[in-house]
């Protein structure tokens, strides 16, 4: 089975989405995990435990990688929008398969709304960094959502992607 213009263009942004995220990770080191800390901390108190828990390096660290995450979202959005036109013309070849209207319109738009979100949380972050007196419950608690939006929504655009590749390898690799 030869690789079709739109699977190259899947393998192409995954490929630069892994190269991003790794570049990302390199650069957070240490302070890693308090990416995902801060993305679901609730409140104004724990966002700012957070934040004082690291020295001056691991801070520095975590500000270098917003720079960066600036252009992660719009390359996993391409990645995913990839993964969703190439497993709909996949899907066309076998009618079962097909996904419905609305499914198709979900998985365009879907990216599109995660990449949205993690530039507001991105922004928000790097600007809360150096701002601390802007830290509050409100600003927190909205970004936390935002970051909810933007998780739910990759990760379930890439569960149905995953689910349906899977399918159709099995069905056409495996007979």
């Amino acid at each position: 089975m030869a690789l079709s213009v739109l699977d190259r263009k899947l393998i192409v942004w995954s490929a630069l989405f892994v190269v991003s995220q790794a570049n990302i990770v390199r650069l957070l080191g240490p302070a890693g995990p308090k990416v995902l800390q801060v993305q679901t901390a609730w409140s104004e108190r724990r966002y700012r435990e957070i934040l004082a828990s690291m020295g001056d390096a691991e801070t520095a660290r975590f500000r270098s990688h917003y720079f960066p995450d600036l252009v992660h979202p719009a390359i996993y959005a391409m990645a995913l929008r990839a993964g969703a036109r190439s497993l709909t013309a996949k899907a066309s070849l076998n009618p079962e398969s097909v996904p419905g209207p609305a499914t198709v319109r979900a998985l365009a738009v879907a990216p599109v709304v995660s990449a949205a979100c993690d530039y507001i949380e991105n922004i928000v972050g790097l600007t809360l960094v150096d701002n601390r007196n802007l830290i509050s419950d409100k600003v927190v608690r909205s970004t936390t959502v935002v970051s909810t939006v933007k998780w739910v929504t990759a990760a379930g655009s890439l569960a149905y992607l995953s689910q349906g590749f899977v399918r159709h390898w099995r069905r056409n690799l495996l007979g």
